[in-house]
């Protein structure tokens, strides 16, 4: 049995890119964060990149999350924040984790994970995925358990 095989049997992998994952960003679950209805964590997590309401503004009324993102990248040259490489894991956590108390079947849907490993399986990104190589950080991965571990203690 290869190391692969071995981090495969417990764990839960799931696409955060995939909107009919419940646990997903791009799943279309409105969130109230900030004064602002968000159609989808992503599209939240996207505007967070801007400190200005106009850059904001632009995300939020994207089409779908995969055009928030596209908007985010295009956009990120005229005004993304100076901290947000050291606060975009905190964004995402707390988009994550209002979706998870605002809506009972996301929640159950992270809690029936158990204490199993979460791996965002994207062979692409090695930032917020594993990675084609499974070596990739999974930062999505990792938030989704610090946030079951939380709604747990909370129960």
């Amino acid at each position: 049995m290869s190391i692969f095989d071995a981090v495969s049997e417990d764990a839960h992998f799931l696409s955060r890119k995939d909107s009919s994952e419940l646990l997903g960003t791009y799943s279309e679950h409105t969130i109230l964060l900030d004064g602002e209805h968000w159609p989808t964590v992503e599209h939240y997590f996207q505007a967070m990149q801007f400190a200005k309401p106009e850059d904001q503004n632009r995300i939020l009324d994207a089409a779908t999350p995969r055009d928030a993102q596209k908007r985010g990248r295009w956009a990120w040259p005229r005004g993304r924040r100076g901290d947000w490489k050291q606060t975009r894991v905190a964004f995402m956590t707390r988009g994550v984790y209002i979706k998870c108390r605002s809506y009972p079947e996301v929640e159950a849907a992270l809690l029936e994970t158990g204490d199993r490993r979460l791996v965002e399986n994207s062979q692409y990104d090695y930032f917020w995925g594993c990675g084609r190589d499974r070596r990739g950080h999974n930062y999505y991965g990792e938030l989704l358990m610090r946030v079951r571990t939380r709604l747990q203690e909370e129960e």
